[in-house]
């Protein structure tokens, strides 16, 4: 899933309004990074969703 879609309702781009669709979340790439990180240091496959 991607953020890309959505338009921000809250935050600094809230501003923008429809204009804040179809650009990457910055806060939730880096936090989908921290998580994947964490999945493969904990021996998880890269891409599984079990």
């Amino acid at each position: 899933m991607t953020t890309d879609p959505l338009v921000a309702r809250k935050g600094r781009a809230s501003y923008l309004g429809e204009r804040s669709a179809g650009h990457r979340d910055p806060g939730a790439a880096s936090s989908a990074l921290l998580l994947r990180a964490a999945a493969t240091a904990a021996g998880f496959p890269e891409g599984s969703a079990e």
